[in-house]
């Protein structure tokens, strides 16, 4: 009897073991990853791996990786992802494709102000180990160039699943993310949480809307 009644949702379980999946990788872990930092960072507590990996990076700077890392820092907002959305959205709007032009319009706007809203919430102090070549001024966590850069990788990656582009796509995308964030720790205005959290909160608010628009 119990088989019987339990058959049933097994089943459902099978046929949708996609989705669960989706829900669980893209959405879940990264908000429960996302929730393990930012309590740490709200209780003002410290992370091991943060400062030794800050200071491993600035022990092997140099002029050249200084100007490459300084040229994927400004491609991570106003040289590069700002300028590539809106052609983007343009390009999605003139083809009257309406569902994935907004899809892509609510990742990247949603994924700007959510990063603006966590950094006044928390408030968080940028690193101070080094005078960086590149100062900041605002609140640190989460990094919105990260947030930014894997939001618009995020989104890409959704429209063009469906096509033979989505491979190219996910692996250009991913190494100018890694870059961009790679250059917010080299240039000592990020803590290394702070790019795992921006990371992680990107791909919670892109996958989550995809389930709803």
């Amino acid at each position: 009897m119990k088989q019987r009644t339990f058959l049933p949702v097994f089943q459902l379980l099978t046929r949708r073991r996609r989705g669960l999946a989706e829900l669980f990788l893209g959405i879940f872990l990264p908000l429960g990853i996302f929730a393990f930092v930012a309590e740490d960072v709200l209780e003002h507590e410290d992370f091991g791996w943060d400062r030794p990996l800050l200071e491993w990076l600035h022990a092997h700077a140099t002029p050249g990786r200084d100007i490459v890392m300084l040229w994927a820092s400004r491609i991570g907002i106003w040289w590069g992802v700002v300028p590539f959305s809106v052609l983007f959205f343009l390009w999605l709007a003139a083809r009257r494709r309406t569902a994935p032009a907004l899809f892509f319009a609510l990742s990247m706007i949603g994924a700007g102000l959510l990063n603006s809203a966590t950094k006044h919430l928390f408030g968080r102090p940028r690193p101070a180990l080094w005078g960086s070549i590149a100062p900041e001024q605002s609140f640190s966590f989460p990094s919105g160039h990260t947030m930014g850069s894997m939001a618009l990788l995020t989104a890409l990656s959704v429209l063009a699943w469906p096509t033979r582009a989505r491979w190219p796509v996910i692996g250009i995308g991913a190494i100018l993310v890694l870059a961009i964030s790679g250059s917010r720790l080299y240039l000592g205005v990020h803590y290394p949480s702070d790019v795992l959290a921006g990371w992680m909160a990107s791909l919670a608010w892109v996958l989550g809307l995809k389930q709803i628009v």
